[in-house]
């Protein structure tokens, strides 16, 4: 064999292409009441009725009271996002593998992340309600499960679960008859794996038998369905007790909603007023998120 028989030696490419670690579809979709075919600048999804109570009848004959039940209209209001690649034709030629299926995954994968950071702004934030949708409504300042729950600045535990189940029974939320979901993050998550009622089987099996944890990841706990984001972390602020904390968020399904004008749409074309006319991957969706009742949405902070 010759000694420059390296010169032959081969390189082997990849013939793939994967997607890095990232959330790729939407999480919260799931646990929010979903309508489609909306038009125009704003929605209404709901008209709402409030509480009335009964007044008792103890004169005969006497004028008759009237009752004026209090109502309200809520209102969504869309956003539209896009997210545009291009991709040019004599890079193509020169490669092994063809990347714009990756490119199109990626895309769906941040139009899901984008659905949820909506979802978390229609929960957390301020919505629109009233007639015409010109009323400011805030996030309830009761429904907070506070920092120091179960502990001084305190991460998630199972004393703030179970404080935001009382909120929410408190407000007459059907609990056994609602879809009830929590939502948390991976240091939410890693703190509730420290709860003995979490890991040990004498607490942790549901009504229809299953185990709270599965494969290390808790699916349901005390009523709630948990479904885990990082997309959480955009709402870090001040809590209850002026720190600096991550909120989690647990709600009715029936209190949250997502209105889609339109819903994620990708297509592949080709750009003819560009040079070398290269492929075009356009991926847009318009879509808003609100509360459909605050009294079913409740923050609990964890530090």
């Amino acid at each position: 064999m010759t000694i420059f028989a390296p010169t032959f030696y081969a390189q082997q490419f990849a013939s793939t292409v994967a997607l890095l670690a990232q959330q790729k579809t939407t999480r919260l979709q799931q646990a929010v009441t979903v309508g489609t075919g909306h038009y125009g600048e704003q929605a209404s999804p709901v008209d709402q009725v409030g509480l009335i109570e009964a007044n008792e009848n103890t004169e005969r004959f006497a004028p008759m009271p009237r009752t004026d039940a209090p109502t309200d209209r809520r209102w969504v209001l869309p956003r539209t996002w896009d997210i545009n690649q291009n991709y040019d034709k004599n890079d193509l030629i020169r490669q092994i593998t063809d990347p714009r299926s990756a490119l199109a995954q990626a895309a769906l994968a941040g139009m899901g992340r984008r659905k949820d950071l909506t979802i978390l702004d229609g929960l957390l934030n301020t919505n629109q309600t009233g007639k015409s949708g010109t009323t400011a409504t805030s996030f309830l300042a009761t429904n907070v499960v506070g920092v120091n729950t179960g502990g001084a600045a305190s991460r998630l535990n199972v004393a703030k679960i179970r404080a935001a189940k009382q909120l929410l029974m408190a407000n007459d939320v059907d609990v056994m008859e609602e879809e009830l979901f929590f939502v948390i993050d991976s240091r939410a998550h890693d703190a509730l794996l420290a709860e003995v009622q979490i890991t040990s089987k004498d607490y942790n099996e549901a009504r229809d038998g299953k185990p709270v944890l599965m494969d290390g990841v808790i699916d349901r706990f005390f009523g709630f369905k948990f479904i885990w984001t990082e997309r959480l972390l955009a709402y870090n602020g001040t809590d209850d007790a002026a720190g600096t904390s991550t909120p989690c968020v647990a709600f009715a399904k029936s209190g949250a909603y997502l209105g889609i004008w339109k819903d994620v749409n990708t297509r592949i074309d080709e750009r003819t007023d560009l040079r070398g006319i290269p492929w075009q991957l356009y991926t847009d969706a318009t879509f808003g998120a609100t509360r459909i009742e605050e009294k079913k949405v409740v923050k609990v902070w964890s530090r």
